[in-house]
């Protein structure tokens, strides 16, 4: 796996773009079209706003790795935050971030497009770097690890979401009800509609061969964002410190019940078991 692969994904596919219909389906109005992604990021993640009114970034000169569509950028400029953006080359749309910043007049210092290995700032530039949901899909963590920890002052704070091993998705959904599952479709010959993640998944047990698939190192990619995105990992926070040397762990929670195909996504328990891991960390 390389840079070129995950980066070619996260183009065709840019998060969360789909889920509202993309933006061809508004007529290429942007407006429309970042107000419907808002609502349904916050509408599917309703403990995100809460967790970012916990985060302080006000007066704080901020790196967003990863901008996604630009909502969270939004609501960290909301909430005070002097916000400096690099487009890495994970989880970014080609017409992400910008457009929502600009039409909605928020003040930010400069967007850049840019790779997270080599982030084009200078040392010690910012107070916060923020990462939610695009390190675990870094093949080379460590090495990005490495930059932020460069361009992060000696006091900042790193703050990322990670998926999590000890999560209900993981450890119940993935590694054991969507491998039966998959197993049973396959040798039962149902392929799935075209176009349908079924048919995909088929496609990709056919082209790798079943028990091959159904290895962990291979069937935990395709299960997280897609049966056809190509790198994806998990953590427990052991595998924080083993990805992230430079830095030591000051705090973290889990949030976000969601285990399809079980039917108990946004239900309580998330920060017991849920999937998303949050952790914050500071240069040492």
């Amino acid at each position: 796996m390389n840079e070129e692969q995950v980066q070619s994904f996260w183009q065709q596919h840019p998060c969360g773009d789909m889920q509202v219909g993309g933006l061809n389906r508004f007529g290429k109005d942007y407006r429309v079209f970042f107000e419907k992604y808002d609502a349904f990021r916050y509408r599917e993640y309703p403990e995100l706003l809460r967790l970012l009114d916990a985060m302080d970034f006000k007066g704080e000169k901020v790196l967003e790795v990863g901008l996604g569509e630009g909502a969270d950028s939004e609501q960290i400029i909301r909430r005070g935050g002097g916000m400096e953006r690099c487009r890495p080359y994970c989880g970014i749309g080609g017409t992400a971030g910008h457009p929502p910043l600009r039409l909605r007049e928020l003040p930010y210092d400069e967007l850049k497009q840019g790779t997270v290995l080599d982030l084009p700032f200078d040392d010690h530039s910012f107070d916060k770097v923020y990462s939610c949901g695009v390190l675990h899909h870094v093949p080379e963590v460590q090495k990005a690890a490495e930059e932020i920890r460069r361009v992060l002052k000696p006091d900042g704070e790193l703050i990322v979401m990670l998926y999590a091993k000890r999560s209900l998705n993981y450890l119940v959904s993935i590694c054991i009800l969507r491998r039966l599952l998959l197993a049973v479709a396959y040798l039962a010959g149902i392929k799935g509609e075209e176009g349908s993640k079924l048919a995909q998944h088929f496609k990709n047990t056919k082209e790798l061969g079943l028990l091959e698939y159904l290895k962990m190192e291979n069937f935990i990619h395709r299960n997280t964002d897609g049966p056809l995105n190509p790198y994806a990992k998990v953590y427990t926070l052991a595998e924080v410190k083993r990805d992230f040397p430079g830095f030591e762990i000051t705090k973290s929670y889990k949030a976000f019940m969601h285990a399809p195909p079980l039917p108990v996504h946004g239900f309580p328990g998330g920060k017991i078991m849920g999937w998303h891991l949050w952790v914050h960390m500071r240069p040492v």
